[in-house]
């Protein structure tokens, strides 16, 4: 399982290796869609894999799981080439790989056993899991009977039971109402906390703030941006504010050199260019004695860095 008790002669401390991602290239025909990816997970937690449709995610990921070829670059774990077949490994694909006329439990036992576990283990760690994501009743039925929100659990569960090393989420959230993505999600919170090394791909930004620590923003298979997403929001700085208040502080913001980027029922947005004029903006008000409901300046979240950092590919993944 996974490698956590590599000892440090020098210090006797415990330390991590994990996944590297080494300048992965993939072409078809002259069209390049992943260009010179590299990454490294060298603890466990979760990572974030992220651009629009058609940025290379999912190539990428394919290709990390050795079921694509690469033309060039190298996937290696704990400094060895990383062969998915030598290693437990969890994918929850976006899109649904359930055979529709089979019975449930057949399928994940079946699966279970392509993943190296005898039948009796395999039972057993279903029944664990069809409790944990309350599909007990689901066991017996065809797939093609179960919503789209049940498919999605049944596909978690084949990627969990197992109990792999990694892994890999693409669009874990997909299709599921508010009660099902929060129990997804102490899911991936417990996942997490067994020392799981996680890849998440996902449009829903608040999700990957949720989770993740390190990013990597894909546009047309090239990486625009990646790092730690605590310092990359810092880096930007408190460049947002938004204002709620109840007049109308429009002609103040324009006097501060403020420019309304979104107006909505929840208040007035404005990017700023120095906390100085949002400073004044607030000393306006006051000093007007406007009733103020509301009064934001912050770092840009996740969903805004990554509307600037990917904005305009628009083709099929």
């Amino acid at each position: 399982m996974l490698n956590i008790n590599s000892i440090d002669s020098r210090k006797g401390r415990r330390y991590y290796m994990g996944l590297t991602v080494s300048n992965i290239v993939k072409k078809y025909g002259d069209k390049t869609v992943v260009d010179n990816l590299s990454f490294e997970m060298n603890e466990p937690g979760v990572f974030a894999l992220l651009g629009t449709n058609g940025a290379g995610k999912t190539t990428s990921i394919r290709i990390i799981l050795g079921m694509l070829a690469a033309e060039d670059g190298e996937v290696t774990w704990d400094g060895k080439k990383f062969l998915a077949a030598d290693k437990p490994i969890g994918y929850l694909a976006e899109e649904r790989g359930l055979y529709p006329k089979y019975k449930i439990i057949d399928q994940l036992v079946y699966f279970c056993t392509l993943r190296g576990m005898n039948k009796e283990g395999a039972v057993k760690a279903l029944d664990y899991w069809f409790e944990r994501l309350n599909v007990s009743e689901y066991k017996t039925k065809r797939a093609e009977q179960l919503s789209k929100g049940n498919q999605q659990k049944i596909q978690l569960i084949a990627a969990l039971a197992p109990n792999p090393d990694l892994i890999v989420l693409d669009e874990p959230l997909s299709g599921l109402d508010p009660v099902n993505a929060e129990l997804f999600k102490s899911v991936i919170r417990e996942q997490i906390k067994q020392n799981k090394y996680i890849i998440m791909s996902s449009h829903q930004m608040a999700t990957i703030e949720e989770f993740c620590k390190d990013i990597v923003i894909l546009n047309h298979g090239r990486t625009v941006l990646q790092g730690n997403l605590n310092e990359i929001k810092k880096g930007y700085g408190r460049v947002k504010l938004t204002v709620k208040t109840e007049g109308d502080v429009r002609s103040m913001a324009h006097e501060c050199g403020l420019i309304i980027s979104e107006d909505t029922p929840n208040g007035m947005s404005f990017n700023v260019q120095s906390e100085e004029q949002a400073h004044k903006l607030l000393k306006m008000i006051m000093d007007n004695k406007i009733p103020l409901i509301k009064y934001e300046l912050r770092e840009p979240t996740l969903n805004e860095i990554f509307i600037e950092k990917a904005g305009g590919a628009d083709e099929k993944d």
